[in-house]
């Protein structure tokens, strides 16, 4: 579903407000709805989802889990960053709870990004890819990787990737900005890059402007390119908002270091470029939320108004003082592609008093239509599944 085409020549901003960061649908479930099986210690039951959706637990004591990605064969690799591993997961049995885990790699440098093609296992490192082939064949003896490429910036400031194949068959490599605000000497920061893993050479850069992102999906309809970017700090609590970004062709500037949340300009930057300059967001998604995965609903089994609508995981602030993010939000799309709501789905690992005991990083569904959510916080990979029970 992650490809990329170009034949819309229309960029569509949402006009939809941020919503609070509290659930604000009126079928919101109670915090009774966890799956009745879990028995650990995650106090799923605070976690608040729409009417009819449970949430449970994939695996637990996956150590710093980040980014996901489900092999046609049902394995999950899973990237980590502080670790320093990637995971791979199997659930033998089809109880939708992984039995096995294998740990793939150790040591690596921040190994956010994985993806996966025709029996290789693509891993992101700050400064190189690397690719660990037959790798469903080899899950508990891996081979030694095979290095891809190794010449992106060194730079640990936003160097850790996300990753993944577009159906133009290319590698898609996010290099972030390797600073809070700066104006980069080189062109390959702020961006979204790839490769051709086949004939690797020197990146081609796609899109520019882009502080960081740590997750991109394509429309399964229209192929075109969306993507979350986290807004710079220190502008205060309130300013700016981070991002949802929409693509719709090559070569488009979303405005970092000069223009923040499409209408900011930045204090010390902004004179140099007006906002009216870059392309401004699909969606505010609220200051400092930290928007990472985001993935478009296309299984079976929730309800048909999820059908082709957007999932963000919002793993949360750092520096507010009033903390935001902590959840899985919705965005839902027309059919000519505009945002026409944003609005909370999961909620509660960010309690009342402030405490967190818990940080949404990416999404990925499995066959059956249910949301896999990672934690690197809580170590954990958590199922949400819909049964139509209140």
């Amino acid at each position: 579903m992650r490809g990329l085409t170009f034949s819309l020549l229309l960029v569509f901003a949402c006009t939809a407000s941020t919503p609070p960061r509290t659930s604000q649908n009126s079928t919101a479930t109670s915090p009774s709805q966890a799956a009745s099986s879990y028995a650990g210690k995650l106090p799923l039951e605070k976690i608040k989802l729409p009417e009819g959706f449970r949430i449970g637990v994939f695996a637990e004591g996956i150590k710093n889990a980040r980014s996901l990605c489900l092999s046609p064969n049902g394995t999950l690799f899973v990237g980590s960053r502080d670790a320093g591993n990637v995971y791979a997961l199997r659930d033998t049995d089809g109880d939708n709870v992984a039995d096995k885990t294998y740990t793939l790699a150790t040591g690596l440098n921040m190994p956010v990004g994985v993806a996966f093609r025709n029996g290789s296992l693509y891993v992101a490192e700050i400064s190189r890819i690397i690719r660990f082939d037959n790798i469903e064949n080899n899950l508990a003896s891996p081979p030694a990787p095979v290095v891809v490429y190794d010449k992106y910036p060194t730079d640990e400031h936003h160097g850790w990737k996300y990753i993944a194949f577009g159906p133009d068959g290319k590698l898609y490599v996010p290099v972030g900005a390797p600073c809070n605000i700066c104006e980069p000497e080189k062109p390959i920061y702020a961006s979204i890059t790839r490769i051709d893993v086949d004939h690797p050479a020197e990146p081609e850069i796609v899109q520019h402007g882009i502080r960081n992102t740590v997750g991109f999906t394509w429309h399964p309809v229209t192929k075109e390119l969306w993507f979350t970017d986290n807004g710079r700090d220190w502008l205060g609590d309130d300013l700016p908002s981070c991002e949802l970004n929409h693509a719709v062709k090559d070569g488009m500037n979303f405005g970092y270091p000069y223009c923040h949340q499409g209408d900011v300009p930045d204090p010390k930057f902004g004179d140099k470029h007006p906002c009216s300059d870059f392309t401004p967001p699909a969606q505010k998604l609220g200051p400092h939320v930290a928007p990472l995965g985001l993935e478009f609903y296309t299984g079976k089994m929730f309800p048909a108004e999820y059908q082709n609508q957007l999932f963000i995981a919002e793993h949360g602030s750092w520096n507010r003082t009033k903390k935001s993010g902590y959840n899985i939000s919705r965005v839902k799309l027309d059919e000519k592609g505009n945002c026409i709501e944003y609005e909370p789905f999961a909620t509660g690992w960010l309690e009342a008093d402030e405490s967190v005991w818990g940080r949404p990083v990416d999404v990925e569904y499995l066959p059956d239509g249910s949301m896999l959510v990672s934690d690197d916080y809580a170590d954990v990979i958590y199922r949400i599944y819909y049964d139509g029970k209140r």
